[in-house]
């Protein structure tokens, strides 16, 4: 069956969001998972998903009614929405790209990405960030994210796609990349 790549309509692909989100947060996958697989730190409510929804509409994949990946979409006017991001929002204010501050650059927030396990290694990541370009580009110029060093997988899989590391640094829960998705100066 052919899998489908667009933006949420429903309530119902909201909470289909959060069931997938919850097998792959970080305190319920195991070590070994951590490091093979990757994983997810921000939980959302359905209130958080809602509220980012209304901002920009997320971007999802489906077989059929299933949702089977999910991109989430954060522009920089929601910062104040999952107070666990406040300190990524603070040092994005504090680090320049092509020598202008990011707080002064046109970009939104890469707020998560994950595929379910039956559905990884066929490509749906980068179908998944290639349908945020082709339905963002024109209203923003970089799609930034933060990635932890210990999800390797994440961090290649960012990699892959074109983001570009440009900012690391370390606080008290682990080392972080700000990795950085350049859509004005990249060929798509």
């Amino acid at each position: 069956m052919e899998i489908t790549f667009g933006l949420v309509s429903k309530e119902d692909e909201l909470e289909q969001i959060l069931v997938l989100q919850s097998q792959f947060l970080s305190h319920r996958v195991s070590e070994q998972d951590k490091h093979t697989k990757g994983f997810l730190t921000v939980e959302h409510s359905i209130d958080s998903l809602r509220t980012l929804n209304a901002a920009c509409r997320q971007v999802i994949a489906k077989q059929q009614d299933v949702l089977v990946g999910y991109a989430l979409v954060m522009p920089k006017e929601c910062k104040d929405l999952i107070p666990v991001l406040f300190p990524m929002f603070t040092k994005f204010d504090q680090v320049s790209y092509n020598g202008q501050a990011l707080s002064q650059q046109n970009y939104y927030v890469m707020g998560q990405i994950c595929v379910a396990e039956e559905y990884r290694r066929q490509g749906l990541s980068g179908k998944l960030y290639n349908t945020h370009r082709q339905l963002y580009s024109d209203r923003f110029d970089l799609c930034i994210t933060e990635v932890s060093s210990s999800n390797k997988p994440s961090l290649k899989a960012h990699e892959k796609i074109g983001f570009e590391t440009i900012y690391q640094y370390r606080d008290a829960t682990d080392q972080w990349n700000i990795v950085l998705w350049d859509w004005k100066n990249q060929k798509p």
